[in-house]
C-alpha cells in the first residue's frame, strides 16, 4: 500500500494518482515477485475481434496512420487514468444513477460496475476506476441510452487525468463528421491531433462507425478488461506511455539464386513486441514463446519499471489454437489498440486521438 503524502489515504501499490484527493503518489521501486497466471499454451477465454481484419492494409511501425504516406510522431504523453466514469451530462439518460451499494463487511462500500469491494472514503473504485456514489455503470448507461427519448444526439466527451470530465463535443446532424485540431473546442489544443483526425459515420439508429483520416498518429480504442482480442501482424497497441508493435516471426525464403538466409532459429517462438520510438523506428524488441507473455511495471517477462503509468501487472499476450490475442488485466489505465479500418463503435467506448481520451454517448 501507499499512503498518499497529501491526504494520508491509502492507494494500491501500482496506483500513480491518490483515490481519494488525485495527487500524485510516491514511487516504490521495490518490484514484486511475479508468477504467470495463464497456463503454457495461454488462455482459454473468447476472442472478440476488434474489427474485420480481411483486406486490412497493414500498420506500418509505430503511431503509423492508415495511410502509408504518413509517418508516425514519437510517442505522445499518457493517456488519461480512468476512463469508465458516468457518462456526459449532455447524453440523454432515462434511468437515474443507482448509488454504489453497501459491501458486505461494515463500511465498505461495492462498486456498482465491477463489483468490487471499496473502502468509503475511495472517491473512484479501485479495481476499474468507475467514480461512487454518482455515476452509471456501463450496463446501466446502454439500458438509460436505449430507453431514452430519440434525439439523434452523439457526444463526445473528454475525459481528464482523474477521470472528470473536460469538456464535450456534439456531433452535427449529419450522415459522417470528422473530427480534428481544424474543428476547434476540445480539439483545438492537442499538438498531436491532426488537421483532420477521425471520421465518424452514423450507420443507422444508434449505430455509429469512427475511421482513421489517415492521421499521424492514429485512432487507438481501449479494450475490456479480461476480454482478450486477436492480434494481426503488426498490430499497433499502447499502455501508459508506451508504443507497442506486434510482428509475427515468419520463415525467409531462400534467395533467387538459391542461397538459403542465415538467422537465429525461432523455433517455439510465435513472434515478438517491439517498442516504437520515433518516425519509421522501433526499439528495444522482445520475443514470445508459445507459453505468452505478461507485461507491466513490477511483474510479468517484459518490465517498465519507469513508466508510472503502467500497473504492476498490465496486459498479456496469448497463443491457443493458431491465434494470438491481447488482453487487458484490469489495469488503471487501460490497454488501447489501433484501429486498422472503419470500425463500429458503441455508447460508452473510449477512443484515445492525440494525447486526449473521448467517451462516446449516444
Amino acid at each position: 500500500m501507499i499512503t498518499c503524502p497529501k491526504c494520508t489515504k491509502e492507494n494500491q501499490d501500482h496506483y500513480k494518482f491518490c483515490l481519494g484527493c488525485g495527487a500524485e503518489l510516491p514511487r516504490d521501486a521495490a518490484p514484486k515477485p511475479f508468477s504467470p497466471r495463464t497456463p503454457p499454451q495461454g488462455t482459454k477465454s473468447p476472442i472478440a475481434s476488434v474489427g474485420p481484419a480481411a483486406g486490412a492494409p497493414a500498420v506500418k511501425a509505430g503511431v503509423v496512420p492508415v495511410a502509408p504516406a504518413s509517418a508516425p510522431a514519437v510517442a505522445a504523453p499518457p493517456p488519461a487514468a480512468a476512463a469508465s466514469v458516468a457518462p456526459s451530462k449532455a447524453a440523454p439518460a432515462a434511468v437515474s444513477a443507482p448509488p454504489a451499494a453497501a459491501g458486505p463487511a461494515s463500511g465498505t462500500v461495492t462498486c456498482p460496475q465491477c463489483s468490487h469491494i471499496n473502502q468509503p472514503s475511495n472517491v473512484f473504485c479501485g479495481a476499474c476506476g468507475f467514480r461512487l456514489g454518482g455515476g452509471v455503470p456501463k450496463s446501466v448507461a446502454a439500458a438509460s441510452v436505449a430507453a431514452a427519448p430519440v434525439s439523434g444526439a452523439i457526444v463526445l466527451t473528454a475525459l481528464r487525468a482523474d477521470g472528470t470530465e473536460a469538456g464535450t463535443w456534439t456531433m452535427p446532424i449529419a450522415a459522417e463528421n470528422s473530427v480534428g485540431r481544424d474543428t476547434g473546442g476540445i480539439f483545438a489544443g492537442d499538438s498531436y491531433l491532426s488537421p483532420k483526425h477521425a471520421l465518424f459515420r452514423m450507420k443507422g439508429p444508434g449505430r455509429l462507425s469512427v475511421e482513421d483520416q489517415g492521421s499521424l498518429n492514429g485512432v487507438y480504442r481501449k479494450l475490456e478488461q479480461k476480454v482478450p482480442v486477436e492480434l494481426q501482424p503488426s498490430d499497433v497497441f499502447r499502455i501508459g506511455q508506451e508504443i507497442v508493435k506486434f510482428e509475427s516471426i515468419e520463415a525467409q525464403p531462400p534467395s533467387p539464386d538459391g542461397v538459403e538466409r542465415l538467422g537465429a532459429p525461432s523455433k517455439g517462438y510465435i513472434g515478438r513486441i517491439a517498442l516504437v520510438i520515433g518516425r519509421e523506428t522501433t526499439g528495444n524488441a522482445f520475443p514470445i514463446p508459445e507459453s505468452g507473455i505478461h507485461i507491466g511495471r513490477e511483474r510479468g517477462d517484459v518490465l517498465f519499471p519507469e513508466d508510472g503509468y503502467v500497473s504492476g501487472l498490465h496486459c498479456q499476450i496469448a497463443y491457443e489454437g493458431g491465434r494470438i490475442t491481447l488482453m487487458d488485466l484490469a489495469s488503471s489505465n487501460g490497454t488501447f489498440i489501433r484501429l486498422r479500418e472503419e470500425t463500429d463503435v458503441r455508447s460508452g467506448d473510449v477512443l484515445l486521438m492525440g494525447q486526449q481520451l473521448f467517451r462516446i454517448s449516444m
